[in-house]
């Protein structure tokens, strides 16, 4: 684990989107097709401006998010369209984006049909996580419904989730998905996330799942 603090988020969203286009275009350099699983929410959005507009091989590279809100793109919930409006646009718009999200009902009822695609480019070349203020990444929340299934290593690679900090239906990579990663960035921003982020490191992951993903992630952080 390192932990890596920046003087501004300006400077931690150029650099780290600097670092994951150096990670990317040299796995490029050994596979015909690289992936890179990446966070929604608001705080990566400027990695993603960025990341859009590096020169990549982008044809050959399969993105996906952690995890998905189950709504449709046409929701501002939606993670799926966040990604379409910042990272696969300019450059980054030959890249094949692998769905997290089906126009049935429930995640369960789309757990069987976006699989397969999913286990396919697996292991993750680069992942980049969230962290919430409860310490939950991906949709790994305290409390969630399948929290000790995600955890397990018995997990599959997708499971639906339900947590009382979630106002969604969601579905996400379990952990067992998560870490085949060989490069694992984990971005926060703000003192309350620092907090979290050390209180951590010294708590169970049932308690705080995104200490499951530290020993192997460099953490950026800036104020």
């Amino acid at each position: 684990m390192s932990f890596i603090e920046y003087p501004d988020r300006e400077v931690m969203q150029l650099d780290l989107a600097n670092k994951i286009a150096g990670e990317l275009r040299s796995a490029l350099d050994h596979q015909d097709r690289v992936s890179f699983c990446v966070s929604g929410g608001s705080t990566p959005g400027p990695v993603f401006d960025t990341l859009s507009d590096v020169s990549l091989d982008w044809d050959r590279v399969d993105v996906l998010l952690n995890d998905e809100r189950w709504v449709p793109e046409s929701s501002e919930r939606s993670n799926t369209a966040m990604l379409k409006r910042r990272l696969l646009v300019n450059k980054a718009a030959h890249a094949r984006l692998i769905p997290l999200y089906a126009d049935v009902p429930t995640p369960e009822d789309g757990l069987a049909g976006l699989m397969p695609a999913i286990e396919a480019i697996l292991p993750i070349n680069v992942l980049l996580l969230g962290m919430g203020d409860d310490m939950h990444t991906a949709s790994l929340f305290p409390g969630a419904d399948q929290l000790g299934l995600a955890l397990s290593d018995e997990a599959p690679t997708l499971l639906a989730m339900r947590a009382p900090g979630a106002a969604e239906p969601r579905i996400t990579l379990s952990a067992n998905a998560l870490k085949t990663a060989i490069s694992t960035h984990i971005l926060i921003t703000g003192e309350g996330k620092r907090k979290a982020y050390e209180a951590a490191r010294d708590l169970p992951a049932q308690d705080a799942p995104v200490s499951v993903f530290l020993p192997q992630a460099h953490v950026h952080w800036a104020p």
